[in-house]
């Protein structure tokens, strides 16, 4: 049994495995109807708590439909109808929920949540996304990045923006997988010091470049994501605002880059704001193999959860 609650705390083999894995069950898949079992089925007969504290649109569907291609069975819970750690404690939560379900995946807020699930559980708990990771993201986003360009070891990778829960997954991903990044965004909202820390300690260059002209020069992938959380109050708009738009990623940005550098987001995206539409749509976007590939690498994460 394993648990898969970030990237810098898994082994670096095991993110390998699982990113062959990934692509190998994409391909196998080639031609088949969407809803089709994958041929062998290593959650038949299992079934997965799906526990959303934050709503989703990507998170849900696509482990939804992961598990029911590998023969498994959902059931979807939401933190108003748990209460989670209010009425029940985590510790306790993690231990009923063991004996019904056979994996956990939690969506939440708190870090500290998911890491008391995973301590009490007795069952393999996956990390959907906490205000301070999001490392099933990134997993999809260096598959899609390898199936479009190749091994993204050395590569250099901008993230412009706010240096968010994503931004700090990326930065684990860079210590694990040997690439550079280069952060370029507001002083108020820098990546967190821990994880540029720990992928500067791995090897990899990490860049604070204020200029977002200057930072995209030589990148093979350009990154960003919404100005706002979905937790970030409405008054913290125009705020944000003020002190994103310089950072948007748009035809000029692009052009600045001699590269023809990928462009990713993770969705949901606010169109012209963090990106525009000619870039969201552009040709080096690849948004929608992303999202597509969120399916592919966490059916992965699932089979190395259950020793696959």
């Amino acid at each position: 049994m394993n648990h898969f609650l970030d990237i810098h705390t898994t082994d670096v083999a095991d993110l390998r495995a699982m990113l062959m894995q990934a692509q190998a069950l994409k391909d196998a898949r080639a031609g088949q109807p969407k809803g089709a079992l994958d041929g062998d089925l290593p959650l038949k007969d299992h079934i997965v708590a799906l526990v959303f504290e934050k709503p989703s649109t990507r998170t849900r569907t696509s482990f939804d439909v992961g598990v029911r291609q590998m023969g498994g069975q959902t059931l979807v819970l939401s933190g108003a109808e748990m209460q989670l750690g209010h009425g029940e404690s985590i510790a306790d939560t993690a231990r009923v929920l063991s004996r019904y379900v056979d994996m956990i995946m939690i969506r939440t807020f708190d870090p500290e949540t998911l890491h008391e699930l995973a301590e009490h559980a007795t069952v393999p708990v996956i990390n959907g996304l906490t205000d301070a990771s999001h490392p099933c993201q990134i997993m999809a986003d260096v598959m899609t990045f390898e199936e479009h360009r190749g091994p993204i070891t050395g590569k250099k990778v901008v993230w412009s923006g706010d240096g968010n829960n994503v931004c700090s997954s990326f930065l684990h991903a860079a210590g694990q997988l040997r690439f550079d990044m280069t952060f370029t965004g507001p002083p108020t909202l820098a990546p967190d010091p821990q994880a540029v820390a720990f992928a500067r300690e791995r090897g990899a260059r990490v860049t604070i470049e204020r200029d977002p002209l200057v930072a995209v020069q030589g990148a093979d992938l350009i990154v960003t994501d919404t100005w706002l959380s979905m937790h970030d109050p409405q008054e913290a708009r125009a705020r944000r605002h003020n002190q994103l738009r310089p950072y948007q990623v748009n035809d000029a940005l692009m052009a600045a880059n001699e590269n023809q550098a990928l462009f990713m987001h993770c969705l949901p995206a606010h169109r012209d704001e963090e990106a525009t539409s000619t870039v969201m749509d552009g040709p080096n976007s690849v948004v929608f193999d992303e999202a597509e590939n969120r399916l592919h690498a966490q059916k992965a994460i699932m089979r190395w959860c259950l020793g696959g």
